[in-house]
């Protein structure tokens, strides 16, 4: 096999042909870095935590594929996967993962004693998140924690403790994370029936979209919280409330519960994140 398809097939196995992922990881782990940093963090600080988010998350779905390579093959959408058709062995699924993780903790070796040992729960979160669906009602919810860790792990890399705003930032980032993992698990609702695949949309049942939008009330009402803790601005509440529309504007693409409609909303939530991280950064910009 040429080096270049080879390539090609690692960046779909990291899912990094597909940005959203990152982007879904990396607007919270922001959202922590800037209000730690009181809007001026370190340049080493922000890059250090932006590749983390990139490696981790990469390594994240390495892992995925090879934990779901024998479900993926019963999924239209997911059959084609390098770990499922045979064009990667699951083995070296697993050794690309590990290298990812390694070298993601390599990245935090400059930083202090207290993030280097949240790395730990960090990475133990990414790699059995994939897991779950198979005995957790709502695996969505761990994902949301696996997602946000890097929150509290900014706040300690600039601050060397974790205040409690950042466990409400976490908190946060997990309602938004079954909010927008929600309306994606609806898109494959009749295969994870089928297959005894536990997911958000399933356990809500009929009251999935009621769900979904109590999610994204909760989840703003959490950054609020961590707004007022923070001693934000106007500014910040102005990204809460563009985000707050963008929620609304989902609700008009998920209240049918067609396929494609949802996984637009789903997609469509690179848009809230950036919005939240939008208020932050023009907040820190206003003087007060």
């Amino acid at each position: 096999m040429m080096i270049t398809e080879r390539l090609s097939l690692y960046m779909q196995l990291t899912r990094l042909n597909r940005p959203i992922g990152v982007l879904l990881l990396l607007w919270p782990t922001l959202w922590g870095v800037w209000i730690a940093g009181e809007g001026h963090p370190a340049w080493h600080i922000v890059l250090i935590f932006t590749l983390g988010t990139i490696l981790m998350r990469s390594a994240g779905c390495a892992i995925n594929d090879f934990a779901d390579r024998h479900i993926d093959k019963h999924v239209k959408r997911t059959e084609a996967r390098p770990v499922t058709s045979g064009r990667i062995a699951p083995r070296e699924a697993v050794w690309l993962a590990a290298a990812l993780a390694i070298i993601s903790l390599l990245l935090i070796l400059p930083l202090n004693t207290l993030t280097k040992l949240m790395s730990i729960p960090a990475v133990f979160l990414a790699a059995s998140y994939p897991f779950t669906k198979r005995f957790f009602p709502i695996p969505q919810a761990y994902l949301g924690i696996a997602f946000g860790f890097g929150i509290p792990m900014a706040f300690a890399a600039q601050l060397d403790h974790v205040p409690p705003v950042a466990w409400i930032l976490l908190c946060a980032n997990a309602f938004w994370a079954i909010a927008y993992d929600t309306e994606y698990a609806m898109v494959d609702r009749d295969d994870d029936i089928h297959l005894g695949i536990h997911s958000s949309a399933l356990w809500f049942g009929k009251y999935d979209v009621a769900a979904v939008m109590a999610c994204y009330a909760v989840t703003l009402i959490l950054l609020a919280i961590a707004g007022e803790m923070a001693g934000m601005g106007a500014a910040y509440y102005l990204g809460l409330l563009t985000a707050a529309g963008i929620a609304l504007y989902h609700y008009t693409l998920i209240k049918n519960r067609q396929r494609d409609a949802c996984f637009m909303a789903f997609l469509h939530n690179n848009w809230f994140g950036a919005a939240v991280f939008s208020g932050i950064i023009l907040d820190f910009f206003i003087p007060r």
